[in-house]
């Protein structure tokens, strides 16, 4: 039975799946009380708590207390109510790389009692439009950097109605940024439900079709006080540096919510690289770092040339799987272990995780506390240990799909399928063997093939193209495509980057295809479906 709500616009509680497709959830040892606002929790609440002169943010050249980052929103907030209209239970969609002015706009719209939904930069009008379509989406948050896309998203849409400015630089010099500096800094925050949806997590599967995940404002402490309060230990003394996106649930957890629920530091890079991260751990001595294992492998070169990673004392890998090697050699050269773990937009985050004097070189060790987890065939039957099989996990989090078929497919019986493929050995230790679908995974960015597919056949050179995971010895695995040229195009370099870079410029430019192939005709069944596993045994062989 759900909480109540003040949400007046009912929109993401009607779309709920119905209760009876919805995971078990099992709340023990995570109480909170009916009404819930999880921008409070992470900002005024702590500066009640006596965190206002610790260091909340740092960014874009500047470092904010946690008072002046619970005024900041708080202005936002009356903003976003007073002159633009927003009510709880409203869409806001955010779009900007990660920056302080961005977790501002997600924690003042969430104290708004707005559902937020966080974009990353890269998207494309066509890929923003899809999102804004699922979510009726009616207001969007921009750094004023990126507009473009997001205006010619507006143009074409029955939903999206107001694009509003902010400055991400941190000089305050746009509509959003002039509007707040007016107002107050007390702000009524409203009285959310901790059963509101307070986040909408897109994730896209291997039809490339958008999925949105739903979380309460419970859920997003619950991460926190799961996981990060378990398995990092955090302190207030902990600085937090990482690359994944803010819009990915992993990057909001790691980088936003884990650091402000307990008085610690977030910086944030809007150009995550490993040389960046490199000098943001020398210079602010940072003690817990997220990001996948292709970027550890830059930071071990790093520490070859003499730059001090001393300072960290939790390396958190997680996005695809942490080779051996790469654990090893980090164990070799720090002396400290990478903590591996697996989560997922559905689930928020990580849900099984290595601990601190509990970790192993190609496992992704045993379940975050108040989780469960098995595997089990395509009936759901439980198979022996060491057998691989289906991920089957439950606890606090769960998948709550808005208004998806897929919802029936993702959870069964009670528990969440990831789409993962792992064993389990006799000393209940979890191994990750492989995905079990078609998705993707390269450099900790999830790619639908069929999205990349779509793409190249809008060029007119591209007759037929599948799409494939090519291993790569940096990224783990890159997206590579197979493709049939029309008659009067020739198979030339000149043609690949053609069209890769027509790729970039139709959707986000991380997905685009880094090898090309181009073969006389594609492997197909008898009626006319692709065989894609052929093309990954032809480059095996």
């Amino acid at each position: 039975m759900l909480g109540p709500t003040a949400h007046t616009d009912s929109f993401t509680r009607d779309k709920l799946p119905p209760l009876n497709e919805w995971p078990e959830i099992n709340l023990d040892g995570f109480d909170y009380p009916e009404y819930l606002n999880a921008g409070v929790e992470l900002t005024d609440k702590m500066v009640e708590q006596g965190f206002g002169d610790n260091t909340a943010l740092i960014g874009n050249g500047r470092q904010r207390t946690y008072k002046e980052l619970a005024d900041w929103t708080n202005r936002i907030a009356h903003a976003l109510v007073e002159d633009y209209g927003i009510k709880p239970g409203n869409r806001v969609l955010i779009r900007s790389a990660n920056n302080p002015a961005m977790v501002a706009c997600w924690l003042a719209a969430t104290k708004a009692g707005a559902v937020v939904v966080n974009t990353m930069p890269m998207l494309r009008a066509g890929e923003l439009g899809q999102i804004v379509d699922k979510a009726e989406i009616e207001f969007a948050l921009c750094d004023t950097r990126l507009m473009d896309e997001l205006v010619a998203c507006a143009k074409d849409s029955k939903f999206l109605k107001k694009v509003i400015g902010f400055d991400g630089t941190a000089n305050h010099d746009a509509e959003l940024d002039r509007i707040a500096l007016t107002k107050s800094v007390k702000f009524e925050a409203v009285k959310t439900g901790r059963d509101d949806v307070a986040l909408l997590g897109f994730t896209s599967g291997t039809t490339g079709s958008p999925k949105a995940t739903m979380h309460f404002h419970r859920d997003l402490l619950i991460i926190a006080d799961g996981y990060a309060k378990e398995v990092l230990n955090v302190t207030p003394d902990d600085v937090f540096v990482g690359s994944p996106p803010l819009a990915f649930t992993f990057g909001l957890g790691g980088l936003a919510i884990f650091p402000l629920r307990f008085g610690a530091t977030a910086t944030l890079l809007e150009k995550a690289s490993p040389p960046n991260m490199i000098e943001i751990i020398e210079t602010y001595k940072a003690t817990v770092c997220f990001t996948a294992p292709t970027a550890y492998r830059v930071m071990l070169s790093a520490m070859e040339d003499g730059a001090d990673l001393s300072s960290l004392r939790a390396a958190v890998s997680a996005g695809e799987t942490l080779p051996a090697p790469v654990y090893e050699a980090w164990m070799a050269k720090t002396g400290k272990p990478m903590l591996d773990g697996i989560g997922a937009t559905e689930m928020l985050h990580i849900f099984i995780s290595n601990r601190f004097g509990d970790s192993h070189p190609a496992c992704t060790g045993r379940p975050v506390h108040g989780y469960e987890a098995k595997i089990v065939d395509h009936d759901m039957n439980e198979v022996p240990v060491g057998t691989v099989g289906r991920l089957a996990v439950r606890g606090p989090t769960g998948c709550r799909y808005l208004d998806d078929v897929r919802q029936a497919v993702y959870v069964r019986d009670g528990w969440n399928l990831t789409g993962d493929a792992f064993f389990v050995d006799e000393n209940g230790y979890y191994h990750f063997a492989a995905r079990n679908d078609d998705m993707i995974v390269s450099s900790g960015y999830n790619i639908a093939g069929p999205e990349v597919e779509s793409a190249l056949l809008s060029h007119e050179a591209v007759a037929e193209c599948a799409v494939i995971g090519a291993p790569d010895e940096d990224r783990g695995t890159i997206v590579q495509a197979h493709i049939v040229l029309a008659d009067g195009f020739h198979p030339t370099p000149e043609m690949a980057k053609q069209l890769q870079d027509h790729v970039k410029a139709t959707i986000a430019p991380f997905k685009y295809p880094r090898s090309v192939v181009f073969i006389e005709t594609l492997p197909k069944t008898a009626t006319g479906k692709i065989q894609r596993f052929r093309l990954k045994q032809e480059m095996s062989a």
